[in-house]
């Protein structure tokens, strides 16, 4: 588990939020637009439910040593199974508050 330390980091996780995010509206775009091809449905399928295992698992991990919040997480591994939107969301809101966090430290000093 010490070489997952270096890997996982917010932003890492937050690119790949919004990468699974990508992926899973090019799926809907096959399954429900126009281009209903099997091969590429089935493709990107499979890599947003394999990409959904990976990104809850490392997220959970990450709440655990806590460069998460647990918040994003649970968006992450409960809510990304059915859209992986809710996750690059929490992302963007917590991006949004660390900001502010710093900007605050840095007016007080």
């Amino acid at each position: 588990m010490s070489a997952l330390r270096g890997l996982v980091t917010f932003r890492r996780l937050e690119c790949v939020s919004f990468a699974h995010s990508l992926i899973y509206f090019g799926l809907l775009y096959c399954w429900l637009g126009l281009h209903n091809t099997q091969p590429a449905t089935v493709i990107l399928g499979y890599t947003h439910g394999c990409l959904w295992i990976a990104m809850a698992l490392s997220c959970l991990y990450a709440a655990r040593r806590r460069i998460l919040p647990l918040r994003v997480a649970v968006a992450v591994a409960v809510l990304g199974g059915i859209g992986p939107f809710f996750g690059s969301a929490e992302f963007v809101r917590e991006q949004r508050r660390r900001s502010r966090a710093a900007g605050r430290r840095g007016e007080s000093a």
